[in-house]
């Protein structure tokens, strides 16, 4: 147990590792000033410095654009250069506002940075900025200052208030109005100022979801609070016009009196039921807020981030230490419940929120940063914390390999083998990240996983023992793990101590587990080109042992393997099959260590090897047999094909192994160029194979009969064949019980499909299957992956090219026509009509001016006309010449241009006026116009 809850807790650590791209990107600035903020929208970084630069950065760090703030009129004279204190973006009406030590609050046109409108004549000098959108054309613009207040501009009808301010007298080159005509002037703007701190208000921002502000400064009584915008006394102003309701405009008229209230824009109290106020040792100097994990965390000077329930300000649920410098700045990730800080020596760390402990901690000794921090901002659409110091620099997150968001994966490397325990129902798999996992076969929950099985080396096959409750790895460390998968516990470890080729690391490529006689035996092959027997003993003290091979067979050392030997597989009673990256299989007798035949696949008339042209034993890969299984049914049957591998060069032969082996069938085991039949399994019955390719494609055979007893030359009936996966597919896998297939790729999935191919689901999906409901499956639904890939495009003719456009649009005409072949005549003939091209050369030319077969004359019916020559006598050839000089038009096999033509109707044109008459009274049948008159 304690073995298992440490497994368990080594897999949730793996679930929460996090790093970053070291060392940082840094690009130079063109800024002249300090950084006073960064924020992105849409991945774009958006940065502005004190002199009024703002410079555009996509997120590889490269500059897009920089713009100025300052007016660029030629005349407009610009007295003093302006200092900037802060900005946001209006991203509804792509407006940028600026913040300026003249107390004024600018606008500006986003895209061409063209002054729109200021308001001027601020109280006090806006040091903080924030803009929220809290309606279809509402806003809110919130600034604090250098007394301690939160001032905020409730604008409704926005829209239609920038317009009007526009139009406003220009100063300086830009629209003005005062802060005294915008918010008394228009009902539309209500302006108001609290008194929330006693020192200057270091940071704020508005938050919707809860509709408050939160603010801090270095006051210790006063570190942050939480309060709303408008307050309770504008509760109690509704509920006395409520009371007024009889009296008309009387609303109107307190409102417009209380704006012209000399204390208007004084700041006043909040009550202590509108505001939470936070008390922190030094105050807070920056802070971060998420409504989705309920969380609130806050840093300062005393060097330590709290962690607070934002409704509990008592206080902190955490304090998370481990700064040795005043925190800079802070944010929430909630989709990963991670905390990001950063402190003024460019300490970087990454907080868990839920575990409350530290995940990553970068030192400047590894992100190479430089100079003083000026402003910092973390991008959760592109997952990169950019930092402006004396360059920008960029530190992007090293993401998980998340394929699609449509997609499922069930490891995060890709799985190299997967195997159906019957014993206790469950699928067990294995990557090349050296982890394996154990699933719930019926629902496809994840029960239980252990990771580096081999150390840092991949994993590269799987088997189970006959009891089923011991798992063996084998892996490119050149290893044979014996597990106790259920808790992640080690048994023993087989390893040949020297290999061969004198390294003692060569990957094992294949491994079983053989029960004969009663004795117990686990074979493993490999790189080191030895077929490695280690027996299997009952070890009663529960201690890990180290296990050595067996003895090499003789004939293994004098006729063995002399190329990597990838795939073995076991017939009982004792025969063994062996198959290496030259094609060789050999087949083996496990009781004396004999060979039993060598089997070799004849080479295809004129087939050329890419890399050695006359030796048949192809080293370029095609000549690779992947994997060999034992039809177990025919295992004494002499007569029959008994052993079935997959290749070489994408073929998949039957072979009958008695009487020195010979080949009784072979066919292509797919019909794609270039493919590669990379695994194979069997239904219990050796009645059905399952094929699987390096394309992803599964094929299904019905072998009942075939190769029984004669040779094939004809493949076998193919029941179906449909895509699995993108990638090649590593492991196959079936269960009689159910009927099911498991497939493993390199496209990090493990899949569930019944026998025809339907589609339950992938291992690690959200929502659980139960196979007993066929309502719970994915099917009729595809993988995506395998949907948008253009590969698993169905084959249609118009695709492979054999027929045109027209022969479709007209099949449906063929189809419902009474002379179905008067109508097929008719068809071809607008076909040859459509691709007829005349083209002469001279040679032609030439030949029919000696032959003269212009001047044959043939009849038809009763008329005598000429042959259909192009050439006249009287000529000389000069039509033939025209027809070989004119230009040829292109068929590409659809309608014309002129036949895809948009036709429109033609509009009514309107008629006009009729002319007024007027009638003569000296003359009542005498009519003229008022033009006449007017004349």
């Amino acid at each position: 147990m304690q073995l298992e809850y440490a497994e368990k807790e080594d897999s949730y650590q793996r679930s929460k590792d996090v790093m970053f791209h070291l060392p940082a990107k840094t690009e130079n600035m063109p800024h002249r000033d300090a950084i006073l903020k960064i924020t992105d929208t849409d991945g774009t970084f958006i940065a502005c410095s004190q002199d009024g630069i703002v410079s555009f950065w996509d997120h590889n760090l490269r500059l897009k654009r920089t713009r100025t703030v300052v007016p660029n009129d030629a005349n407009v004279k610009v007295m003093k250069q302006k200092w900037i204190t802060d900005f946001c973006i209006m991203t509804q009406y792509n407006k940028i506002i600026i913040g300026t030590g003249d107390r004024e609050i600018e606008f500006f046109e986003l895209s061409s940075f063209e002054p729109y409108c200021q308001i001027s004549l601020l109280e006090t000098v806006p040091l903080h900025m924030d803009f929220c959108a809290t309606g279809p054309d509402e806003c809110l613009i919130v600034y604090g200052d250098t007394n301690g207040c939160i001032n905020i501009l409730v604008i409704r009808a926005a829209g239609e208030c920038l317009r009007t301010w526009k139009k406003k007298p220009k100063q300086n080159g830009i629209a003005t109005i005062s802060l005294n005509d915008a918010a008394r002037g228009n009902s539309n703007v209500d302006f108001i100022c609290w008194k929330v701190h006693s020192d200057w208000v270091q940071e704020l921002r508005y938050y919707h979801d809860i509709r408050q502000v939160v603010s801090c400064s270095n006051s210790t009584n006063t570190a942050i609070v939480l309060g709303c915008t408008t307050g309770s006394t504008n509760v109690e102003g509704s509920l006395r016009e409520i009371k007024e309701q009889g009296q008309p405009n009387k609303s109107d008229q307190t409102r417009l009196i209380r704006k012209e209230d000399a204390s208007y824009f004084s700041p006043r109290q909040r009550l202590e039921s509108d505001q939470s106020v936070f008390k922190v040792y030094k105050g807070v100097k920056t802070f971060a807020f998420s409504k989705a994990k309920n969380v609130m965390m806050t840093g300062g000077m005393d060097r330590i981030v709290r962690m607070w329930n934002p409704y509990v300000s008592n206080k902190p649920v955490a304090l998370l230490r481990g700064h040795n410098a005043p925190i800079f700045y802070l944010f929430i990730a909630p989709d990963e419940g991670r905390v990001f800080s950063i402190s003024t020596d460019k300490c970087v760390k990454i907080w868990d929120i839920q575990d409350q402990n530290c995940l990553l901690t970068v030192r400047p000794k590894g992100h190479k940063i430089r100079g003083d921090l000026q402003a910092c901002h973390y991008s959760h659409y592109n997952k990169s914390l950019a930092v402006a110091t004396d360059q920008m620099a960029l530190l992007s997150l090293k993401l998980k390999p998340v394929l699609h968001a449509d997609i499922v994966i069930t490891h995060k490397e890709p799985v190299t083998s997967a195997k159906y325990n019957g014993a206790f129902r469950q699928v067990l798999t294995c990557s090349e990240g050296s982890i394996v996992k154990l699933w719930d076969f019926e629902t496809g929950n994840s029960v239980f996983d252990f990771g580096e099985a081999h150390g840092d080396a991949a994993i590269t096959c799987l088997d189970f023992d006959t009891t089923g409750r011991r798992c063996l790895t084998g892996g490119r460390d050149g290893a044979i793990k014996v597990w106790n998968y259920n808790n992640g516990h080690c048994l023993m470890t087989l390893r040949n101590p020297s290999s061969s080729r004198g390294e003692g690391n060569d990957e094992i490529c294949g491994l079983t587990y053989v029960e004969m006689n009663k004795n117990r035996y686990v074979v493993g092959v490999g790189w080191d080109r030895c077929i490695n027997i280690y027996t299997d003993e009952p070890n009663d003290t529960g201690l890990h042992q180290l296990v050595d091979p067996q003895e090499r067979w003789e004939d293994d050392k004098r006729s063995g393997h002399k190329e990597d030997i990838l795939s073995i597989a076991f017939c009982p009673p004792n025969l063994l099959a062996t198959s290496s990256y030259d094609g060789e299989v050999i087949i083996w007798n496990m009781v004396s260590g004999h060979i039993f035949c060598h089997l070799w696949s004849p080479a295809d008339p004129g087939y050329v090897s890419a890399s050695s042209p006359r030796d048949k034993k192809s080293m370029d890969g095609d000549g690779t047999v992947n994997q060999t299984v034992f039809m177990k049914t025919r295992a004494y049957n002499k007569d029959a094909a008994s052993l079935i591998s997959s290749g070489p060069r994408g073929y998949i032969h039957f072979w009958n192994v008695f009487q020195g082996g010979h080949l009784l069938a072979k066919f292509k085991g797919s019909k794609h160029p270039g493919v590669m039949i990379t695994t194979l399994v069997l239904n219990g019955g050796d009645q059905i194979l399952y094929s699987g390719d390096n394309f992803g494609f599964v094929h299904c055979w019905n072998v009942s009969t075939y190769a029984l007893c004669e040779r094939e030359t004809t493949p076998p009936e193919l029941i179906t064949t449909w895509r699995a996966h993108v990638e090649i597919i590593n492991s196959l896998d079936f269960i009689d019980e159910y009927k099911l297939l498991i497939t493993a790729s390199n496209d990090c999935s493990v899949r569930l499909w019944n026998k025809d191919g339907d589609y339950i689901g992938t291992f690690g999906q959200p929502e659980p299957w139960d196979i007993h409901n066929k309502n719970t499956w994915q099917h009729p639904m595809a993988p995506f992956d395998v949907l948008v890939d253009p590969m698993s495009m169905p084959e249609h003719d118009i695709i492979k090219g054999k027929i045109n456009m027209q022969q479709v649009v007209h099949e449906d005409s063929v189809n419902n026509s009474d002379d179905e072949e008067e109508y097929q005549r008719e068809v071809q003939a607008r076909l040859n009509l459509a691709r007829q091209t005349f083209h002469v050369d001279d040679d032609t030319i030439a030949q029919q001016l000696r032959e003269k077969t212009f001047s044959a004359p043939r009849k038809v019916g009763k008329s005598s006309v000429r042959a259909t020559s192009a050439y006249d006598p009287r000529h000389g050839g000069i039509r033939l010449r025209h027809e070989k000089l004119r230009h040829t038009v292109t068929d590409r096999g659809g309608p014309s241009e002129y036949q895809m033509l948009r036709c429109y109707d033609l509009a009514t044109c309107p008629q006009p006026a009729p002319p007024q008459l007027k009638v003569n009274k000296n003359n009542p049948f005498d009519f003229y116009s008022a033009e006449d008159v007017g004349a």
